[in-house]
């Protein structure tokens, strides 16, 4: 396909009014989290010097998924995903700002927790409500325009850090992610959400059995129940790479704080252009090979990063990351917004994140000690070969995948 046809295709998704409130809201929305995440983990870093420190506000970013995730997943899916949305962001936007009120340590874990908890509920939310708002055939470009425009803010975003965490401070990141929370909630008030199919249960034990359903539907599935396989091995695989990329940043490449945000740069550029790649050269997306060969890349790069020592090369390693890991994701997020019924969506897709929160916990506690032990380069090479296996893995299981129909590119 052209490179003209696949951004005319882009530009008519974003001049869609059903979609356009929230592809805007979301894109100042990760511009606001990027700059608020680096400026996190340098704030935590700085603070206390611990690979173990920047571990735990990892951590405390995935608790309350595993807690809350299977109670989430049966709100969103009762309950008027439009409100969840709106409550969601005003909640996050309150928090972000109570940071600056922090002393402690303790006090900053406390409000990440509070933060991935509202979080728990938003982003399973949207991933829901995006195939009731397009048509089949659009999800896959949708996916693909939201994916590329938040890498493009995440690299305005990372150039952004590297000026306000030095001269400014984290704090002024902090008041800017707010404000666009705020902005986000405003703009899905414009949004023309479905009330959709709602679960009929009430009560605490419909809650149970509501949850219970999702689970079941999860293990008997063909696909979901080999993709979940998967994801644990790879969420075991990357929690304590993906986490301790700050330390390796400042201990192995010898980059200052702000450095890592070029680190996040490289990875965001890759991932602005990978659904480019994706929409000109991909035919078929049903395929195995589109949503788990990233996996296997990522895995051999993961490696090679604690390999080399000069920034310029980690920078190439992380921009074929971003680059690979952007397409994996677009698939993974349409082939389960295809495969899922909509009344089981909001449950299906929390299930998912507990797995992979969980696993994501064991990673960061095993990872963490690892680098403290050891080195932070042990981590990587480990954590590297295990995520090309969980790869493989995923070829072999979904190579025969049954599909309703074969979807031709539709970009």
């Amino acid at each position: 396909m052209s490179v003209y046809k696949l951004l005319t295709n882009y530009a008519r998704l974003i001049r869609n009014r059903r979609y356009f409130p929230l592809w805007l809201g979301q894109l100042f929305s990760n511009l606001g989290d990027t700059l608020h995440y680096i400026a996190l983990v340098a704030w935590v870093y700085q603070r206390t010097g611990s690979s173990l420190a920047v571990s735990g506000a990892v951590f405390f970013e995935v608790v309350p998924v595993i807690l809350l995730a299977p109670v989430a997943g049966v709100v969103i899916d009762r309950f008027p995903r439009k409100f969840i949305l709106i409550a969601a962001d005003v909640a996050r936007a309150g928090l972000v700002l109570a940071l600056l009120a922090t002393t402690e340590l303790w006090q900053i874990y406390v409000i990440i927790t509070l933060l991935t908890a509202a979080g728990v509920f938003f982003n399973p939310a949207v991933s829901a409500t995006l195939p009731t708002l397009l048509d089949e055939d659009d999800l896959l470009a949708a996916n693909s325009v939201s994916w590329s425009t938040g890498r493009f803010v995440q690299i305005l975003g990372s150039a952004l850090a590297l000026g306000i965490i030095g001269v400014i401070g984290a704090e002024a990141a902090f008041v800017f992610n707010t404000l666009t929370f705020l902005v986000s909630a405003a703009l899905i008030l414009l949004l023309p959400i479905p009330q959709g199919e709602k679960v009929p249960a009430r009560g605490w034990q419909g809650f149970v059995t509501d949850a219970r359903e999702g689970l079941q539907y999860a293990r008997t599935d063909w696909f979901i129940s080999r993709l979940v396989l998967v994801q644990a091995l790879a969420s075991f695989s990357v929690g304590a790479t993906s986490a301790l990329l700050v330390v390796l940043a400042q201990q192995h490449y010898q980059l200052p704080p702000g450095g890592f945000g070029s680190f996040i740069m490289a990875i965001g550029v890759g991932a602005l252009l990978g659904p480019f790649l994706l929409g000109l050269l991909a035919r078929n997306y049903q395929r195995s090979h589109w949503l788990f060969g990233p996996y296997v890349i990522r895995g051999i790069g993961d490696v090679l990063l604690a390999v080399f020592t000069a920034p310029p090369l980690a920078w190439l390693l992380l921009f074929i990351y971003g680059l690979n890991t952007s397409s994996g994701m677009i698939v993974y997020q349409t082939w389960l917004q295809r495969h899922v019924p909509n009344n089981m969506r909001g449950r299906v897709f929390t299930w998912l994140d507990v797995v992979w929160n969980a696993m994501k916990v064991i990673s960061l506690g095993i990872g963490g000690w690892i680098a403290e032990q050891t080195s932070v380069e042990v981590v990587y090479y480990f954590g590297g070969t295990l995520l090309a296996l969980s790869g493989v893995l995923g070829i072999i299981l979904l190579r025969n995948e049954p599909q309703p129909k074969t979807v031709e590119n539709p970009l």
